[in-house]
């Protein structure tokens, strides 16, 4: 199966930034597509992060999180939840479970888990079900010029 392009995936081309694709076949009965693809993939949970769009006081934002981790909204303040998701496909350009940080319609606010910095290497959405981009977690912070900072609630 051939990687298709896609936004994030140009993005990432005309960052220059090194970056490898791995695609997997997804099951569309998948309940989680971040941790589909952990386990299609055989990759350590910690390295997988999940895009999530929340909407806050100040408009949407883009959270990113490891894959077996919940996010904790009440780090992000008070009335913050997870956006809609037709809200979030919208704005993104992507579908639920390929929202990509990279190469997004229209650019919003960007966090990064800190567990990211952990990881030689992370892997996030390339931009659909199905394929994912691996990544320094310093160049997808510098891409998508996000702060880090814990966001994962306590286990």
């Amino acid at each position: 199966m051939a990687a298709r392009e896609t936004p994030a995936t140009i993005a990432a081309r005309k960052s220059g930034v090194d970056f490898r694709l791995h695609e997997y076949e997804h099951d569309p009965s998948a309940d989680s597509y971040a941790l589909e693809a952990t386990e299609a993939l055989g990759l350590d949970p910690a390295r997988v992060f999940k895009t999530l769009v929340v909407s806050r006081d100040d408009g949407l934002a883009v959270c990113i999180v490891p894959a077996a981790d919940t996010l904790d909204l009440r780090a992000l303040g008070k009335r913050v939840e997870l956006a809609p998701m037709a809200k979030a496909e919208r704005t993104t350009g992507y579908v639920a479970g390929g929202i990509s940080p990279l190469g997004q319609r229209r650019r919003l606010p960007t966090l990064v888990d800190d567990s990211a910095l952990e990881q030689e290497t992370v892997y996030v959405s390339a931009g659909r079900r199905g394929l994912e981009i691996e990544l320094a977690p310093a160049d997808l912070v510098r891409l998508t010029d996000a702060q880090v900072r814990r966001l994962r609630r306590d286990r």
